[in-house]
């Protein structure tokens, strides 16, 4: 292939990663929200919800549903001051607003028909990820007790046009059972009488969207796919990526680790210039030849003293992706197993698709590789080329908040 055919794949693979990569948010999972809801049940057939919205978005929301002009006017001079007193002073001070708001779009049901809510105490603040978000307790009271309830959200929809893709991340104690439920636009309901494999399913299908969505991680896999030449590299390398994340998301997941994200977002993107960079080195150290790239490898599992500091770097990095995808499920409770089992199945839906781009993507590289060596090389330069831009784009609006 000549030199002119490799620098137009090179440029053609570089400016679609370009491209995909400027088509998602400068952050990993921005533009988006999550809002929590724990509800638990007595024995006098009430349920109490515990919602926690984010407080910027949801005064907004309310304000713009309810044409509150000093709700908005309020609520937005507490937040660029970052007076959690304010904050909630302004939520209380126009309640039926912000109350109404929630009580419209997010709904609890049982066998008898549906439940009245109202509220429990004043609006109070806290603050998740670094951000501010504001408590909202609802005491539901149900025509008629049933064995079981449906909890439906439609909070915060793409149609408002503030944020895409809201999440509702549901925890349950209701009607002798436990759980966990994630809801979104395509799955805005539940019921508590779910079974096990809906569950399953529920959180698998998570975790496979949080990572087809995620162009950052899609992108730091790309990186290592591209810089394996061998089956058992890349295999070490996403062994190594997941055994990382694993542990930090379980961590993290379940409170017992806690970095803001102010942090984890642009070291992940950081780690997507790095392992980029690191092959694109390694074809400027050989002189982009396929057949010393090869002789390089020896050792253990096939790998030199380089093969190995790769590895290190992916699972440092990696540890470091598990705080994002923990910060994504967005479950902050005490231990649970139900927990535990959602988690897991989560983490399963993300090796999935993990394992599927690796199933679809390798092949055809070693084959092109085997076919048309220097095509090989220009293509996966490129890809490596265009992965390593994006991640030091990310890396600096990340960090200077742009």
């Amino acid at each position: 292939m000549s030199s002119r055919i490799r620098l137009g794949v090179v440029a053609a693979v570089t400016i679609l990663i370009a491209f995909l990569g400027t088509a998602a948010p400068a952050a990993a999972h921005g533009f988006s929200s999550v809002v929590y809801a724990d509800i638990t049940g007595g024995d006098d057939g009430r349920l109490r919800t515990k919602l926690q919205l984010e407080y910027d978005l949801y005064v907004v929301s309310a304000a713009d549903a309810a044409h509150d002009d000093p709700l908005f006017r309020a609520g937005t001079a507490a937040f660029e001051a970052g007076d959690a007193r304010a904050q909630a002073a302004a939520l209380n001070a126009h309640r039926k607003a912000a109350v109404d708001y929630v009580s419209r779009r997010f709904s609890v049901s049982s066998q008898g028909g549906g439940c009245t809510p109202a509220q429990s105490g004043d609006f109070t603040m806290g603050r998740k990820d670094g951000v501010p978000y504001a408590t909202l307790l609802l005491d539901w009271t149900c025509a008629g007790r049933g064995e079981d309830h449906e909890v439906r959200s439609g909070l915060f929809p793409d149609a408002e046009t503030y944020v895409t893709g809201t999440r509702t991340i549901v925890t349950y104690d209701v009607d002798g059972r436990t759980g966990s439920a994630a809801l979104d636009a395509a799955h805005p309901a539940f019921s508590t009488h779910q079974t096990w494999y809906e569950r399953f399913w529920e959180f698998f299908r998570l975790g496979t969207e949080h990572l087809l969505t995620g162009a950052d991680h899609i992108l730091f896999l790309l990186a290592l796919i591209a810089g394996s030449r061998r089956l058992r590299e890349v295999v070490l390398a996403a062994t190594s990526f997941t055994l990382a994340h694993s542990v930090t998301f379980m961590l993290a997941a379940l409170g017992l680790v806690d970095v803001p994200s102010a942090v984890v977002e642009p070291v992940i993107a950081l780690s997507i210039a790095v392992v980029a960079g690191w092959y694109l080195w390694r074809l400027w150290r050989h002189g982009g030849r396929a057949t010393e790239l090869r002789a390089a490898h020896g050792g253990h599992f096939g790998l030199d003293r380089a093969g190995w500091t790769r590895l290190g770097v992916v699972f440092c990095f990696g540890l470091v992706h598990g705080l994002g995808f923990a910060g994504a499920l967005g479950i902050d409770r005490a231990f649970s197993w139900t927990l535990l089992w959602s988690l897991l199945v989560f983490n399963i839906g993300i090796e999935a698709v993990q394992l599927a781009l690796i199933a679809l993507i390798f092949p055809v590289l070693t084959l092109l590789r085997r076919r048309a060596p220097a095509a090989g090389l220009a293509t996966t330069g490129a890809i490596s080329a265009g992965v390593f831009a994006m991640g030091l784009v990310w890396f600096t609006q990340r960090v200077s908040g742009l």
